[in-house]
């Protein structure tokens, strides 16, 4: 029984920094898994609506560092990374702009009941098709994407990670 345990709890937690399989497709933007070598990308530019029914236009937010997520509400590990970045949007409201942005295009009240559920106040988005192809293949979830002051992509992450890593880079983009 230990050992059926063991090998439950070693699944979860590499589950957990693995992250969860969406199935989105797209051509490849902004390098591999984790880029912020060499020229660094401009990041795309895009127009979603949050879940009060707004136009959010990512360049709006250029001048702050941009945390861009991919997520899904059925991903654990996109749900242990939300508290997080809500501290973070909290904590860093004047230069960074936190944005999730729904993998599976779900209706906005959804995401509202989501986002209630689980405490979210900053920016969720609900994908589509190009959006999807300007930062796809987006094969698994989370994908995190920090843009700087400069719209530039300065790093992409899959997988989840803890909330120390995303400080340790905004305060390196600051």
């Amino acid at each position: 029984m230990r050992r059926f345990i063991s090998i439950v709890c070693v699944c979860f937690i590499i589950g957990l920094f693995t992250g969860c399989e969406p199935g989105q497709s797209g051509p490849n933007r902004g390098g591999g898994s984790e880029t912020g070598q060499g020229i660094l990308p401009d990041a795309r530019d895009f127009e979603l609506y949050n879940m009060d029914g707004t136009k959010v236009r990512l360049s709006d937010y250029k001048g702050k560092i941009i945390i861009l997520n991919f997520f899904g509400t059925w991903c654990p590990p996109c749900k242990v990374e939300m508290p997080h970045f809500e501290e973070i949007a909290k904590e860093y409201s004047t230069d960074v702009e936190v944005i999730a942005v729904n993998v599976d295009g779900e209706p906005l009240k959804e995401l509202q009941s989501f986002a209630g559920r689980t405490g979210i106040t900053f920016k969720v988005l609900s994908i589509n098709k190009r959006v999807s192809d300007l930062y796809g293949p987006i094969r698994s979830i989370p994908v995190t994407y920090i843009i700087d002051k400069n719209f530039k992509i300065a790093r992409k992450f899959v997988g989840s990670r803890p909330k120390s890593v995303f400080v340790n880079y905004i305060n390196e983009l600051r």
